[in-house]
């Protein structure tokens, strides 16, 4: 089993063998599927979607730019 501990700031750090079997890299996104007592921690695949032009723009992607211009 792999563990890491919690901060004071509720962070940790994910471990290498986990990093490696996701294939996460610096900047990468991951997503929390919880179900029940468990959760499941996979790697973010970002949407393609030819119909959308701005689905893989994350330049202005941060929880202050929703803040500022989710009513825009």
């Amino acid at each position: 089993m792999i563990t890491s501990k919690l901060t004071s700031k509720a962070q940790t750090t994910i471990p290498q063998p986990v990093r490696a079997a996701l294939h996460l890299v610096e900047g990468d996104h991951i997503e929390y599927k919880i179900e029940g007592e468990k959760v499941i921690l996979v790697k973010h695949v970002a949407e393609t979607s030819g119909d959308n032009p701005f689905a893989t723009f994350e330049e202005w992607n941060s929880e202050a730019d929703r803040r500022a211009y989710g009513d825009l």
